[in-house]
């Protein structure tokens, strides 16, 4: 890689990963580019950079993922370091060995490390021949191999994710149709119908360990997230250390993710991703060769930076000898989504009129909205993450069920209240978490709110956006002040 110094970052993603990265670079004193689309041009992302480039029309298919345009981006503000943020182009090898190609320093893992994990089949193999425990599997799908596994197996998509081209079997009679199922799905998710099988964990925790190396040949493991509360494959909560892992286990499985980061010549940050059995043994799962959405509970709970590490490792310095090795607190993150929980959880687009976010001891917001916002059909629905670090996991929960509480979005429907709820369960109190847990609660369903609030949000509504743009102009009359404003034809 051609890690060296830089002055100007140019931040290749929206919402809050790009403010979060934004503001670490201006902390460094680096200079900032941020882009957008047509649809972005006021989000709160874009006037925080010193200059913005808009990329062009609203769908990320026609801006934040053209890898030209990002590229062109660069080079007409002079950005020397391009940072893909989360998702988008962020595990796109192609992507990264452009930047490289482009003389830019590219804050991310090398391309052929990307490359190396970004199909399930290869890395298997490779965490293997490295010593990394991986579970019981087969790429060759016929009954005999199969056989040998044992039932309940679960089909994969080789080049998947987010639960697409993936079922899991029961009985061979289920195997044919699962397999012709799985082949069509990963093919038109993927374009890559490649499929394995691997013996299913009825209960396992999500464990995932966060790597982080330098180009001076060290790779370290800085703790454990738990990530065991997913709903249909994707994350809703998230903690910091895990309720169950020991100093002992910890050891074992930073022990084996950093075999797993080295295996590949890993450099800057990355987690290695693990499934935890109920007996105490753990499988490798995969890895992501980037920055987590998670990433904040690691920071609050072991006293780090992490992207300001990033920063350190692309510009060519070690990371540094004085590093935590254990944590000093717990967190726990909630994501924050356009949801509707009472509705399915469909999706939900709009304008958020008002929006608060809390504060206090403890509680951290990472968010890329604010009042006036527009949440649009093109883009994930997460507006933010609501982090509680406390002593322990029972001081850190509760200020999170607090802190909650006192987020206020109107205008859009959100999972806020959900979360609450789900933090309160006998279930999360206890820490008894597995990564079927939420298709089993029950959720208790919310209460109606009182009177006076449902009539105070009846008058919000009634002003409509007048008056959230009105307030939005008052604070910022012209939505480009802030920098120099492009535009790209």
């Amino acid at each position: 890689m051609n890690a060296r110094p830089f002055r100007k970052v140019l931040v290749a993603n929206r919402g809050e990963i790009a403010v979060r990265v934004l503001t670490a670079c201006r902390t460094a004193g680096l200079a900032t580019v941020a882009v957008a689309s047509e649809a972005d041009v006021s989000a709160r992302h874009a006037r925080l950079a010193d200059e913005l480039v808009v990329l062009g029309p609203a769908s990320a298919r026609e801006s934040y993922l053209v890898a030209a345009k990002i590229l062109d981006a660069a080079r007409a503000t002079g950005a020397d370091a391009i940072h893909p943020g989360f998702g988008f182009l962020s595990e796109n090898a192609a992507f990264a060995r452009a930047v490289l190609d482009a003389g830019l320093v590219w804050i991310g893992p090398p391309p052929a490390a990307i490359e190396a994990m970004g199909l399930k089949v290869p890395s298997r193999e490779r965490m293997k021949a490295a010593g990394v425990p991986v579970v019981p599997g087969s790429h060759d799908l016929s009954p005999e191999h199969l056989a040998g596994i044992g039932m309940p197996i679960v089909i994969k998509a080789s080049a998947g994710g987010g639960g697409k081209g993936m079922r899991v079997v029961r009985s061979e009679s289920e195997l044919a149709g699962a397999i012709e199922s799985c082949r069509r799905e990963a093919e038109a998710a993927f374009g890559d119908p490649t499929l394995y099988a691997e013996r299913y964990l009825e209960r396992p925790r999500h464990i995932e360990i966060q790597v982080f190396g330098d180009t001076h040949g060290r790779v370290v493991a800085l703790g454990e997230r738990e990530c065991s509360l997913q709903r249909r494959h994707q994350k809703v909560v998230e903690e910091s250390p895990s309720p169950v892992v020991t100093p002992s286990l910890r050891a074992r499985m930073s022990e084996a993710a950093v075999a797993a980061a080295k295996e590949v010549g890993y450099v800057n940050a990355g987690t290695v991703e693990f499934l935890l059995d109920t007996d105490g043994s753990f499988f490798f799962l995969e890895m992501n060769t980037r920055l987590q959405v998670e990433h904040p509970v690691t920071e609050e709970a072991w006293g780090l930076d992490l992207v300001a590490l990033q920063l350190t490792v692309a510009a060519g310095e070690p990371l540094p000898s004085d590093l935590p090795t254990a944590p000093a607190a717990h967190a726990i993150e909630g994501r924050l989504y356009a949801e509707d929980p009472e509705n399915g959880f469909l999706p939900q687009i709009g304008t958020v009129l008002v929006y608060e976010e809390p504060g206090g001891p403890g509680v951290r917001v990472d968010s890329g909205i604010e009042s006036g916002s527009e949440v649009s059909v093109h883009y994930d629905p997460m507006l933010a993450k609501v982090v509680a670090r406390g002593r322990t996991r029972e001081e850190a929960r509760r200020r999170l069920v607090d802190a909650l509480g006192r987020t206020v979005v109107l205008g859009v429907a959100t999972n806020v209240s959900w979360l609450k709820r789900l933090l309160e369960t006998p279930e999360f109190v206890r820490g008894d978490l597995d990564t079927s847990l939420l298709s089993r609660l029950e959720v208790p369903p919310s209460p109606e709110p009182p009177a006076e609030v449902l009539a105070a949000a009846a008058g919000v509504l009634a002003v409509g956006d007048g008056r959230s743009v009105a307030a939005a102009h008052a604070v910022f009359p012209d939505p480009f002040a802030a920098g120099t404003f492009r535009v790209l034809g």
